[in-house]
């Protein structure tokens, strides 16, 4: 691994936590070795933040998921976390923070825990207590969807939330487990007319993330949905559930 030197000082100290504080991070945990570190209240992993003497920037981060699908080349330079993050500039650090911040909060079982704690204790007896439950996991479970999908249908990008609509890829009924159900990877953030057909079996995805239509469908909603070069960005967990979506498919 490369060893870089940085900075430990007042200036490097505030910029650090200035860009952690504005991004969730709000925990400090004080500096060692130059590395300044946070963890937040609502989301899972923590992060350090480091100035190098040449002037670039430096995050490390212990939580594997958002190491993985954060998109960004590791570098080998020595430091805490499981990877580490090296940038030109602040405003390239600031850019990437927003992400780390909505992968952190969604991933691997952040809605799971919140689920547990918000309805612990509520009774479960009766239909109607158990649709009460039903709908805190499924409100949940939307708003990670908007963190993990940063509000925005992947397919048509659309960014109105009253437009978008919190799809599982295997249905909530036919889960096996809490952890399926509120599983950001078991869940699309789809605008409504895509939603109302990937629900319905009329169109899924195939492994590379291409869409795939069903024969009922009509020419004018294969027109409206306007399908050409549309590729869905799938995780190998995303691709997990999608199985299960296209054994139902009404191909």
């Amino acid at each position: 691994m490369t060893r870089l030197e940085v900075v430990k000082s007042f200036v490097s100290q505030q910029e650090c936590d200035k860009a952690a504080f504005q991004n969730g991070f709000r925990r400090s945990h004080g500096e060692s070795e130059g590395w300044y570190h946070y963890t937040s209240t609502t989301a899972q992993g923590a992060i350090w933040l480091a100035l190098e003497a040449a002037g670039g920037w430096l995050i490390a981060m212990d939580h594997a998921g958002v190491i993985t699908e954060i998109d960004l080349d590791a570098s080998d330079v020595e430091g805490p976390g499981l990877a580490r993050f090296c940038f030109d500039t602040l405003a390239e650090l600031y850019e990437v923070m927003p992400r780390i911040y909505s992968l952190a909060v969604s991933l691997p079982d952040a809605p799971l825990q919140e689920y547990q704690r918000r309805t612990r204790g509520l009774p479960k007896t009766t239909e109607a207590e158990r649709l009460v439950v039903q709908r805190i996991g499924q409100d949940i479970f939307r708003e990670r969807l908007i963190d993990y999908w940063q509000g925005r249908c992947p397919l048509t990008g659309i960014t109105d939330l009253s437009l978008l609509k919190a799809s599982h890829i295997k249905p909530w009924r036919d889960c096996d487990s809490d952890e399926e159900r509120l599983d950001v990877h078991n869940g699309l953030l789809l605008s409504a007319l895509w939603d109302a057909a990937f629900d319905d079996r009329l169109l899924t995805f195939d492994k590379d993330g291409q869409v795939k239509l069903s024969a009922l469908i009509s020419t004018e909603a294969k027109t409206c949905l306007g399908t050409a070069d549309i590729r869905l960005p799938l995780t190998d967990r995303h691709q997990e559930y999608m199985k299960h979506h296209r054994k139902l498919f009404s191909g």
